[in-house]
């Protein structure tokens, strides 16, 4: 008996040296909420100084266009808030910041909110998030009649040829984009695009079409966030109900015997000159989602990428627009 008791001695310190060392996922948390939130920070500097090279040219077709089609004002007024920090991406980037310290009950693991901050981290990036406002960028260029030359993306025609995808009308970039608007659902159990308040000019004043999440799904276009920016520029909440009202729709069709093709099954056809950094965040995000038996060792990965992302945080797109081709 009394050989036992060096034994439980040692165990018992054993297990007092494992209680201190406490849960690594969240010291790594503790680590990373600083970084996130200085990234959002340089962001907004970098908005407020000129520096981020789509939120520029924004302003510089915003202002053509208030010239041309003063009738637009009230939405393209909206679309100008994206070249600060009152714009719905930007706003997003931060409640979503908020929710992660506020609301960590929210998340299913500490795990799910380290992925979230790395997400925001990488959103945060000026390059990336200039790549991210091509979409509003092009919806006024879209609505300049083709006076305005579309940016990172091809024209509409040929990407809508390259895709066989239909025609949502003007702003169907934005389509599916939870910083615009959301999907809704009908008595008949149908989903709707539905705009959020000035957006809905555009189906006003552009008469578009109502969309619905059948025919969008199967027949979308190009869009940065769709194809780009969905896992960087989504809230894990946003994420998960587009992925609900997507296997729903696929078992609808399934029901009655017909095909249905996932709205994110692949990328569609129409970047054009977007960064460096979008393809590799694009990457990362692809591998992440396959490998979810996995997720210490992408979060592991994911940091050390990181920290040499951070270092080139303040750099910006040097390429000069061109049209569409």
């Amino acid at each position: 008996m009394a050989g036992m008791q060096p034994l439980k001695s040692m165990i018992l310190l054993l297990m007092l040296l494992l209680s201190a060392c406490g849960d690594p996922i969240k010291e790594q948390i503790t680590q990373q909420i600083p970084l996130t939130e200085q990234r959002i920070e340089l962001l907004a500097q970098s908005l407020a100084d000129g520096q981020v090279r789509n939120a520029n040219l924004i302003s510089q077709y915003g202002e053509r266009l208030l010239q041309s089609k003063p009738s637009y004002k009230p939405l393209i007024d909206e679309f100008l808030k994206d070249t600060g920090t009152k714009g719905p991406m930007f706003v997003a980037l931060v409640e979503r910041l908020n929710t992660v310290k506020n609301q960590p009950q929210m998340f299913e693991s500490s795990q799910a909110i380290y992925d979230e901050l790395l997400n925001l981290y990488q959103a945060a990036d000026p390059v990336l998030y200039s790549d991210a406002l091509s979409d509003p960028l092009n919806v006024l260029a879209d609505m300049s009649d083709g006076s305005l030359p579309r940016v990172n993306a091809m024209s509409k025609a040929q990407s809508m040829a390259a895709n066989k995808a239909q025609d949502f009308g003007t702003g169907e970039q934005l389509i599916g984009n939870p910083s615009y608007g959301s999907w809704t659902s009908g008595s008949n159990g149908m989903s709707f695009w539905a705009w959020y308040g000035m957006y809905s000019m555009m189906g006003d004043v552009f008469g578009s079409r109502r969309t619905s999440y059948n025919d969008w799904g199967r027949g979308r276009n190009y869009s940065y966030y769709n194809d780009y920016g969905r896992k960087r520029y989504s809230s894990p909440d946003q994420l998960r109900k587009q992925n609900d009202l997507d296997t729903r729709t696929k078992k609808s069709f399934q029901s009655r015997g017909q095909k249905y093709t996932s709205a994110y099954s692949k990328n569609r056809t129409g970047a054009s000159s977007i960064s460096s950094q979008s393809k590799s965040a694009q990457t990362s995000a692809n591998r992440f989602a396959s490998k979810t038996t996995n997720k210490s060792a992408y979060a592991k990965s994911s940091k050390s990428g990181k920290n040499a992302s951070f270092r080139n945080s303040k750099s910006t797109t040097s390429r000069s627009f061109r049209r569409g081709k």
